[in-house]
């Protein structure tokens, strides 16, 4: 729990105080859309390995 936490303080931090709100709002999204693709993948890859896929 503590790791989540800090993981949560690094991101917010890094959003702090930034002038122009279409870039925050433009790397918010983008942080998103890419832990997005990362959920993705590891449904991918945990389907793959639950259907005895060969991994050759």
């Amino acid at each position: 729990m503590q790791r989540i936490l800090h993981v949560k303080e690094i991101y917010l931090e890094a959003f702090r105080n930034w002038s122009s709100i279409f870039l925050k709002k433009y790397f918010k999204a983008f942080s998103w859309f890419c832990f997005a693709l990362w959920l993705i993948t590891l449904y991918a890859f945990v389907f793959r390995l639950s259907t005895g896929f060969a991994f050759d």
